[in-house]
């Protein structure tokens, strides 16, 4: 019987999910965003800590000097929303950010339900603390990594931003019982 059981539709969704660093200028509609905060909120944790909360942006000027700061979030300024998790930045730095891998992905993966794309980025060194000032985010702390969100800028020709990218194959990856 096992070898009738057929892929479900959901596993070539979650193998689809990919970054997308061109956005239009469409807004993202209130009820993804909802749905974003939904499962943010019910996304599993180390202890059940929850160490995160969120600022959403959605201003132009604002997106442009967050992209601006030091890190790799340059595609935030023609998002037409930014989700930055703020993390607690607690003694359990490893576990926050293992954390903030799954939050992440989860909200991708939220975005991408909708039919919405998005990129992870991440503020370094003096971008983290600009990136504080700018949306008054205590000193305490950590911030790092930032969700650009919207829909795929295709342009004239309707062609995806970037074509998927080849794969390594499984006898690359997998080793069943050992090296």
């Amino acid at each position: 019987m096992a070898d009738t059981v057929q892929p479900v539709q959901p596993i070539e969704f979650l193998r689809g999910l990919r970054s997308v660093r061109r956005f239009t200028d469409d807004p993202v509609p209130e009820q993804a965003v909802a749905d974003i905060f939904t499962v943010s909120r019910w996304t599993g944790s180390a202890r059940n800590l929850q160490h995160w909360a969120f600022v959403v942006v959605r201003d132009r000027d604002t997106l442009g000097r967050m992209a601006a700061a030091e890190g790799s979030a340059a595609h935030l300024a023609g998002a037409a929303l930014g989700i930055l998790l703020v993390m607690d930045g607690s003694a359990l730095i490893a576990q926050e950010t293992f954390d903030e891998g799954r939050l992440a992905e989860r909200i991708a993966l939220v975005a991408n339900a909708h039919g919405l794309e998005s990129c992870i980025g991440w503020f370094k060194g003096p971008g983290q603390d600009e990136v504080k000032t700018l949306l008054g985010i205590p000193a305490k702390k950590l911030v790092r990594t930032v969700m650009s969100i919207g829909y795929e800028d295709t342009g004239a020709d309707g062609a995806r931003s970037h074509p998927e990218h080849p794969r390594k194959p499984m006898a690359e990856l997998v080793h069943e019982g050992r090296w």
